[in-house]
């Protein structure tokens, strides 16, 4: 027997990049449901933030947050303790890096090589995050309550932005670039957290497990990498996401438009 779980990155993904509506994705999300097959989020974004957006999609399964930090798996979705978790605000949770705290103090020891050139994201105010996000006060401040790694918004140079990239590595931290953010965390990503779930829903449901994975962004890689069917989603803003597989599929529509165009051909719901 084989089961399917769909792994999605959600801004520019299931969301639309400008208004961040799902809307167009519904049909394909209905379909998803009464078959049984979990969504599970995949995103940059954190705890907080995901709350309300998955109460408001009607997702109630699993979701990883924070690029691969953390994943959060509801009481009940398995009928085992999964693996080494913790339990954390109602949820099994499986982390995979340190907490933000240990890369703020990182980012301190290099800022003054980069006086002026890049904001970071516990340090920025609700304005400033409204107005780099798109996100609306409420939101922005679900966004500020990040657990694990600590954004930073890029204002200096390209050339410099490497040199950034570069002595953040140096310092044994595993930056990734997403749509707007450079995201300063550890040895994680969206590709390691979905290998170990779909590992557990298979040792826990003992069946074979298919997966699929839909993103837009550089920070997608990894995640679409290791799924067994990769999506890319066409985004406004952004080239295609350059991906090592054999078998890739692209939209042809952006955001959940395309979210819903390629599910629906693939699973023919």
């Amino acid at each position: 027997m084989t089961r399917t779980l769909v792994f999605t990155d959600m801004d520019g993904t299931l969301l639309d990049h400008h208004t961040y509506s799902f809307e167009a994705a519904k049909p394909a999300l209905t379909a998803l449901e009464s078959r049984d097959i979990p969504v599970i989020p995949t995103t940059s974004k954190t705890f907080a933030e995901l709350q309300p957006l998955r109460e408001k999609i009607g997702l109630t399964g699993p979701f990883i947050i924070e690029n691969g930090a953390a994943i959060f798996i509801p009481h009940g979705f398995f009928k085992k303790k999964p693996s080494g978790t913790v339990w954390v605000d109602g949820y099994w949770c499986k982390s995979f890096i340190s907490n933000k705290n240990y890369w703020i103090k990182l980012l301190d020891k290099i800022k003054a090589d980069f006086e002026g050139e890049f904001k970071q994201f516990s340090q920025m105010s609700l304005e400033e995050i409204q107005s780099s996000t798109g996100l609306d006060e409420a939101s922005a401040a679900l966004a500020a309550k990040r657990q694990f790694g600590e954004p930073v918004l890029w204002t200096g140079s390209d050339e410099n932005k490497q040199k950034f990239i570069a002595a953040v590595k140096e310092r044994g931290a595993y930056p990734l670039e997403g749509g707007r953010f450079i995201h300063v965390s550890g040895n994680c990503d969206k590709g390691q957290a979905l290998k170990w779930l779909a590992a557990e829903y298979q040792r826990q449901h003992e069946c074979h497990v298919k997966t699929i994975a839909l993103g837009d962004g550089k920070n997608d890689i990894a995640m679409l990498e290791a799924a067994h069917i990769a999506i890319r989603i066409l985004s406004p803003v952004n080239p295609p996401p350059s991906v090592k597989k054999d078998e890739v599929y692209t939209s042809t529509l952006h955001g959940p438009e395309g979210w819903n165009e390629m599910l629906t051909q693939l699973l023919s719901l």
